[in-house]
């Protein structure tokens, strides 16, 4: 892979990753591929696993968490490894009750009251995660060079959604509500999970992630005002104190479904990247973002559901994607996780339509 604006200095040495690279904010050519959800349901490799093991165990079984993790690298080489983990790690390390039920997806102990949130503990968090610290130490010495690692965590909105319903919804209706009726209790579990996520991916980063990603997979839901307040201003509150301890290291935010809002929240929280749903179209948002953020990479965003479909199809919305970020720092993706009965030969397709240049 040619960057169009590559140093042959020796301090350039750190950035010859091509993933690292574009997360910095600079253009690479053919552009770095990884997908979210590229450890999953739909790899054979995958599912081997799952068998030995519950998922919680599997997220924190460093043996296990480490092998899922390489396995899309080891099929496809894709240019970024996403530690193998889950959103709800955090409230389960604070104390809330988790289990993952299959056919039905997370089941938590609903947060509904100042009892229940204080029976929270944010101290328990980083002798809980170790496990998630020991896997991320054993991915920085078994990926290859080349190969960018990201942590990851959930963003305090939609980790609280999470919380406060139990498990996942279609409106979150009990959330929306609590922060209609009962505000203070609310920003109290937003605060409380602002703090522990800042820390605890400074811990993913002491322990060998080269880039983090926010996933707020819920931001869509909220009103403008709201979007400010849950979304923007606990995000810029991370990024603030990640930036204080390790000043080089990119944050890839994700507030899906922001549709205009995602300017003001790449203007305000401080993100190096903004990963893209897949209704925007990042050629109008790097037009619309060029002056406001100078220097913003944008990540995205194919449908999944054209990679579920694959064929001809599936290569001519990849490059068309890829074309139209030409000359801009871009990292290709989809716009949401592969699905689960994705055919694992159409990813191997769609990494080779991309770097097909």
């Amino acid at each position: 892979m040619i960057s169009e604006n590559a140093s042959s200095s020796p301090s350039s040495k750190p950035l010859s990753k091509p993933l690292l690279r574009a997360l910095r904010g600079e253009a690479v050519w053919p552009p770095p591929v990884w997908l979210m959800r590229q450890a999953g349901r739909y790899l054979p490799e995958f599912r081997a696993m799952r068998d030995k093991a519950d998922f919680l165990t599997r997220c924190m079984t460093p043996d296990m968490a480490t092998e899922l993790t390489i396995q899309p690298i080891r099929r496809y080489g894709m240019d970024g490894a996403i530690l193998f983990s889950d959103i709800l790690i955090l409230p389960w390390a604070m104390g809330q009750s988790l289990d993952f039920i299959e056919g039905r997806g997370p089941v938590l102990g609903a947060i509904r009251s100042e009892a229940d949130l204080a029976r929270l503990d944010p101290k328990r968090v980083q002798d809980a995660v170790a496990p998630v610290r020991e896997t991320l130490s054993r991915l920085a010495k078994e990926l290859p060079d080349i190969t960018t690692l990201l942590g990851f965590a959930g963003s305090p909105f939609t980790v609280a959604c999470y919380m406060v319903e139990g498990g996942g919804s279609r409106d979150f209706a009990d959330t929306r509500r609590m922060m209609q009726i009962n505000p203070a209790l609310f920003d109290r579990l937003i605060d409380t999970l602002t703090s522990s996520t800042a820390e605890m991916l400074c811990g993913q980063i002491e322990a060998g992630a080269e880039a983090v990603m926010l996933f707020d997979s819920w931001a869509g839901i909220l009103p403008p005002s709201a979007f400010r307040r849950y979304v923007i201003e606990p995000t810029r509150q991370i990024v603030a104190y990640i930036r204080a301890r390790h000043p080089n290291i990119p944050l890839i935010g994700f507030p899906r479904l922001g549709g205009i809002m995602v300017r003001e929240y790449a203007q305000k929280t401080g993100i190096n990247t903004l990963a893209l749903d897949t209704v925007a179209d990042p050629a109008q948002i790097s037009e619309l973002l060029s002056e406001a953020v100078p220097g913003l990479t944008l990540q995205g965003n194919m449908d999944p559901m054209i990679l579920f479909s694959g064929g001809e199809k599936m290569i001519r919305e990849a490059q068309a994607i890829r074309d139209a970020m030409r000359g801009k720092p871009h990292v290709f993706n989809l716009g949401h996780g592969v699905m689960q009965h994705t055919p694992p030969e159409n990813v191997a397709a769609l990494v080779e339509a991309v770097r097909s240049v």
